[in-house]
């Protein structure tokens, strides 16, 4: 029986076998097969795959960086936050948890771990245990690169339920061996750690080196590394700051993998884990940091520029793709300083507000009067109103309960924000007592924008004031009535009497300005020392003299661009004109009569640092050197006369100095200027509320000597203090050739008289 048996017993035994082999061979050649058929998209069944150019030249979304000229990185504009490194610069420890804690054999392999992937297989799928992932660093850097998991790189069979994650990871896999052909380890890592997302708005690990903890990659230290590290399982449950106990804890997990791989020894895990996690978590966005309105002011400059212009690829530059670096003309040093100034005097400006306006409010007509519906009407110019009225269209009833219902908010205020309960209505009625500001400081030889502040706080105050702002200035454009004069003959020391001028106008009633405190001196006075104290009857005496229409065309030669009316009333500055072309039109006289635009991009490079485009000052000439020196010598007239705007500058700052400056005020002191000169810088301040209706009930407090001058002046103080920029103290450079033009009064009144007694004497002959 046993006989019989054995053969059949040995026979049945064989044929297993062989169906085995037959069975493990055709597997084999079927999964062979497979690959084949993923890898070159077999009949479009199963998804593209990256080609060689594209491998070679990976394509990830980096944010372009904003740079000031002395450096400093001021901003950047992305879709994800990302800005790659090198692997120089990062931090061993950085390196070593990683490796330790996601692809322990990393140095080992060529993309694909078979130990990692048997065991995966053996507790995943046969013990049904939780063994973790398979993947290497090379497969997750292809994840991360080549969106394998993205729908669009997915094919028909991809829908096929448990076929779609084999498709995904055979994917994963050929790129990662062809990563790994392409790229030196070091290459991989960097390339991964480049391209993982941490959370908190931070793609790659440089920004979340600074988001998290405020430093660069190569100076994480062993705690740092782990917890970033730890954010690759998931960024958001092991978030530092919106989970702290799991990221402790995952921080803990990384560092054992570090003891199990011999990084860190026992006792040093004894002691780092049980700190605690300290983080300088920050952010990146436009509403913080240095030079915040500039950023928005020039990031619509950029959108610009790139639908301009071409890439060699034949595309248009993405602001938010590209890694463009953008080095602009702002110095970081100066515009902090700029920001400080204005920080310091609005908040006390402010708060002199605030008790000058006590519970009445602010918005009030000439007579001070407050205004009836000020709020009512302007919550209708509102974005929030716009879109109740297309929800409710004609349903008063309605939309007055959504304006009047309160929510939780936060709201601006000089000691910090404020959580509190308001209706869109509060809060309109809130904001609207806030008085603005604007600042720029140029460099009037190179046209260089060096510092510019937009508003007093750009989260809560958006609207840009020193480009997107215009104001009527005024009399700080005066200076353009005399520019005028000298440009057709007339000395700084020609002198007119301080009475009432009344220029007739065809038609209208004659027009006939007070002065500021309304009265009349009949003092006898040069025109510097006229414009130095800002006497309007002499200003308008001027304006008649030289007409509208030469003035109008003065302004425009110098680098005014705001439209411009040929009225007499225009040499008081009834005009709306912004900060920056009025600064762009002072610099004019410091830099001996050539106007240069002022400009705040210095060059934009691509990623890998090439020059795309560099920028040029635009000049040309618009008087000459002498007419030029005269009017720095008018506008020094405010410090240096008797009586003059600028008298109330501090003497530190005019010691062993010239300067010279022009106050400006509206007639109902709803604005205030001040733009000051020095041999190498021209810089203007505005301030006012965002409603003309808005400001002080006495002209006296608002007048721009008071609400606009000490910016500058505290600008000033701190350039000066710091040594590094390199901006001196001194005077205004006198032309080569002597002037034609006397500026010695006495003597040009004596040559004066001289000339009248002869004219007088030779006229008698006639008769």
């Amino acid at each position: 029986m046993s006989k019989n048996t054995r053969p059949e017993t040995t026979s049945w035994a064989k044929k297993i076998i062989k169906y085995l082999w037959i069975a493990f061979f055709a597997g084999v050649f079927g999964f062979i097969l497979f690959i084949w058929m993923v890898s070159v998209n077999f009949l479009g069944l199963f998804g593209p795959l990256p080609d060689f150019e594209a491998l070679e030249n990976p394509e990830s979304e980096v944010a372009s960086e904003l740079y000031s000229s002395d450096g400093v990185l001021l901003g950047t504009y992305y879709r994800e936050n990302r800005s790659p490194v090198t692997y120089n610069e990062l931090s061993p420890n950085l390196v070593k948890a990683l490796i330790a804690t996601e692809d322990v054999r990393f140095e080992d392999h060529s993309g694909i771990d078979m130990t990692a992937m048997i065991r995966v297989f053996v507790k995943s799928i046969i013990l049904r245990q939780d063994a973790g992932g398979g993947s290497t660093l090379s497969q997750q850097t292809a994840k991360n690169l080549f969106k394998t998991r993205n729908v669009a790189n997915q094919g028909f069979l991809s829908s096929v339920p448990g076929l779609r994650m084999l498709i995904v990871k055979t994917k994963e896999w050929i790129v990662a061996t062809q990563l790994e052909k392409a790229y030196t380890k070091n290459e991989i890592l960097t390339l991964y750690l480049n391209t993982s997302e941490f959370g908190s708005n931070a793609y790659g690990i440089k920004t979340a080196a600074s988001t998290f903890f405020g430093k660069d990659p190569a100076d994480l230290n062993i705690q740092e590394s782990a917890v970033l590290v730890g954010l690759f399982k998931a960024p958001t449950y092991y978030s530092p700051v919106f989970n702290p106990d799991n990221s402790f804890r995952r921080r803990n997990t990384v560092l054992g993998q570090m003891v199990k791989t011999d990084v860190i020894s026992e006792s040093e895990y004894d002691s780092i884990s049980k700190l605690p996690i300290e983080l300088n978590y920050n952010v990146s966005n436009h509403n913080k940091g240095l030079a915040t309105y500039f950023r928005e002011v020039i990031k619509a400059d950029l959108l610009r520029w790139s639908k301009e212009n071409l890439k060699p690829d034949g595309t248009n530059y993405d602001l938010f793709g590209d890694g463009l670096k953008i080095y602009a003309t702002i110095d970081s040093r100066m515009q902090r300083y700029a920001e400080e100034s204005v920080d310091e005097h609005m908040r006390a400006l402010q708060e002199k507000f605030f008790k000058e306006m006590g519970n009445r409010d602010p918005w009030i007509d000439s007579d001070n009067r407050v205004i009836p519906g000020f709020i009512e009407n302007a919550v209708k110019r509102t974005e929030a109103y716009r879109l109740l009225k297309v929800r409710y269209k004609d349903d008063v009833d309605s939309i007055n309960y959504k304006l009047n219902e309160k929510k939780p908010m936060k709201v601006f205020s000089w000691n910090g924000e404020i959580d509190t309960l308001m209706s869109t209505m509060d809060s309109m009625r809130y904001y609207k007592k806030f008085l603005q500001t604007g600042f720029v400081s140029m460099d009037p030889h190179t046209g260089h924008i060096k510092a510019w502040v937009g508003g007093i706080d750009h989260k809560y105050f958006k609207f840009d004031h020193v480009k997107q702002s215009k104001r009527q200035p005024g009399s700080t454009f005066k200076p353009f009535v005399y520019a005028a004069a000298i440009e057709n003959g007339y000395s700084p020391c020609y002198s007119v009497i301080d009475q009432p001028v009344e220029v007739y106008i065809p038609g209208q009633p004659a027009w006939s300005p007070s002065n500021a405190d309304g009265k009349f001196t009949y003092e006898k006075m040069t025109i510097r020392k006229a414009m130095a104290k800002s006497v309007n009857s002499v200003t308008a005496y001027m304006m008649k003299k030289l007409s509208p229409k030469l003035v109008v065309e003065t302004a425009r030669r110098l680098g005014v661009t705001s439209d411009l009316e040929e009225v007499p009333a225009l040499a008081l500055g009834v005009n709306d004109v912004s900060i920056f072309e009025m600064v762009g039109a002072f610099g004019t006289f410091v830099n001996k009569g050539e106007h240069t635009t002022p400009f705040y991009i210095d060059r934009i490079e691509d990623k890998n640092g090439n020059v795309i485009q560099q920028f040029t000052p635009k000049k040309r000439p618009a008087m000459s050197e002498e007419h030029a020196y005269l009017m720095t010598y008018m506008l020094r007239g405010g410090f240096e006369e008797e009586q003059g705007t600028s008298q109330g500058v501090p003497w530190a700052l005019r010691e062993g100095n010239e300067l010279g400056g022009k106050t400006g005020t509206t007639q109902n002191a709803s604005d205030g200027w001040y733009i000051g000169i020095s041999k190498d810088l021209v810089s203007g301040v505005w301030t006012g509320g965002d409603d003309r209706a808005i400001h002080f009930r006495s002209w006296i407090e608002g007048q721009g000597g008071r609400t606009a001058r000490p910016v500058w002046v505290k600008y000033m103080e701190k350039v000066y203090a710091d040594q590094s920029l390199g901006y001196t103290k001194g005077p205004f450079p006198r032309p080569e050739r002597p002037l034609s033009i006397e500026i010695d009064c006495d003597t040009y009144e004596r040559e004066s008289q001289r000339f009248v007694e002869f004219d007088y004497d030779s006229r008698k002959n006639d008769f």
